[in-house]
């Protein structure tokens, strides 16, 4: 008997259909409405306004182009984008768009920068400081500022002198000390519009002078570059989603951002980080082998340990060995996992632990007997804050293998706890040790 498949029914569409009547334009009455609403004429002002601006050639060419184009084949045949991605050309250009129109030229700044420009040394730098200071000078008061005395001082006039000149010599003194309180008075007068006027645009004129100011010799003028103008401090859209990677939690040990992400998954500030004890076991360079060649990279394994019971292990590539290791130990410090340590000095029993052809057997020991295992086991132990172990390697000595195998071993230890609680009793029972007895 034979079955054939079934004939899929009729697929319903995904929009409703929306009637003529609800679009509009049905009737010519409606369509001539929506034209004069959409593609008005000039009215009698415009056009007087057009005339104002525009010779009588390209006024008649503009009135020729109106009336050769009929707003009802525009309300039936053209379309208008109403979506927000629409291009933004239906204006009269009388403002210049930066992301449209070309960038506009300043013509008073010239075609390229002075390739001779240098700093200014001490003697121009004084110019500009003198010219500067005339420039904040308004041309009323510029009198006052060529009069003052701190370019000519006040001299004594002429009938003065020869009024004091025939004193006695202590009379003298008394006489020129006076007439120069005098002058000295009478010039502060003279100088008060001047110092008013200084005292109020100088906050910010000085702010101006030595933040913008060039101390070159072409005083910083742009040429007719073709690079982009610069962004602006707050842009619609991205103000706000920028954070400096500075955080004052950090203390200034973390200016560079690098412990940032690490921080978020760790839920650590960047002194406890810190104070976790990373250390590279393992370093080699590999090669892999493509279609262009050997391409030779470093690989490291590295470790970390807060020397209180916990111990992660990283292992990375990279072209560049700094960047592999500093990758390593970011992954051996998000990897740290809890291991289970006997009175915070060994471990509980007796692990062994396989990886390839490396076999890692770790013994307890009691107090004093300190670590006795190979160099890279030693900074293992050490790291995780182990006292008293030993460790012995019977088979092969693979450095790679040798560490995994190591933190392999110390992560299967049997919990006593779970022990006890399997057979009923208390930890304390199986130990049958009491009252501070022996704990080995």
């Amino acid at each position: 008997m034979q079955f054939s498949a079934r004939l899929a029914a009729r697929r319903r569409p995904r929009f409703k259909s929306i009637r003529a009547d609800e679009m509009g334009l049905t009737t010519p009455e409606k369509v001539e409405e929506h034209a004069q609403t959409t593609f008005p004429g000039y009215s009698p002002e415009e056009m007087e306004i057009l005339r104002q601006k525009y010779t009588p050639e390209q006024m008649a060419a503009l009135e020729a182009g109106e009336a050769a184009i009929d707003p009802r084949d525009l309300t039936i045949q053209a379309r208008l984008r109403r979506d927000p991605y629409r291009l933004p050309y239906l204006d009269d250009f009388s403002r210049v768009m930066p992301i449209v129109d070309k960038r506009q030229r300043n013509p008073d700044a010239p075609a390229f920068p002075d390739p001779n420009a240098r700093f200014m040394d001490k003697r121009e730098n004084l110019e500009d400081f003198m010219q500067w200071g005339r420039d904040i000078v308004p041309p009323e008061l510029q009198h006052l500022l060529e009069s003052s005395s701190v370019f000519a001082p006040p001299q004594l006039s002429a009938d003065d002198e020869a009024r004091i000149r025939d004193l006695p010599e202590a009379e003298r003194e008394r006489e020129m000390a006076r007439l120069q309180r005098d002058l000295a008075a009478a010039e502060v007068e003279r100088m008060k519009p001047l110092r008013a006027h200084l005292e109020k645009v100088m906050p910010l004129e000085a702010a101006k002078f030595w933040n913008e100011r060039s101390t070159m010799t072409d005083k910083g003028t742009p040429g007719q570059t073709a690079m982009v103008p610069a962004l602006g401090k707050k842009l619609r859209g991205v103000e706000g989603l920028f954070t400096p990677p500075i955080d004052p939690e950090d203390k200034g040990l973390d200016d560079s951002g690098r412990y940032k992400d690490l921080k978020r998954r760790m839920g650590m500030n960047v002194p406890e980080l810190l104070d976790i004890k990373v250390k590279t076991l393992v370093s080699r360079r590999v090669d892999n082998q493509s279609r262009l060649g050997k391409i030779q990279s470093f690989w490291v394994l590295a470790i970390a340990g807060n020397r209180d019971g916990r111990l992660g292990i990283g292992e990375a590539k990279s072209v560049e060995p700094v960047v592999a290791q500093a990758k390593a130990k970011m992954l051996a410090i998000q990897n740290l996992q809890p291991i289970r340590r006997y009175e915070d000095r060994t471990i509980f029993g007796k692990v062994k632990a396989k990886v390839g052809a490396t076999i890692v057997e770790i013994a307890a020991r009691p107090p004093g007997f300190g670590l006795r295992a190979s160099h890279r086991l030693f900074e293992i132990f050490r790291a995780v804050g182990i006292h008293d172990i030993a460790a012995k390697m019977p088979r092969g000595r693979n450095p790679m293998n040798s560490v995994k195998a190591c933190v392999q071993a110390l992560q299967s230890q049997k919990d006593p706890n779970e022990l006890a609680i399997g057979r009923g009793k208390k930890l304390v029972d199986v130990r049958k040790v009491y009252y501070g007895g022996n704990v080995y």
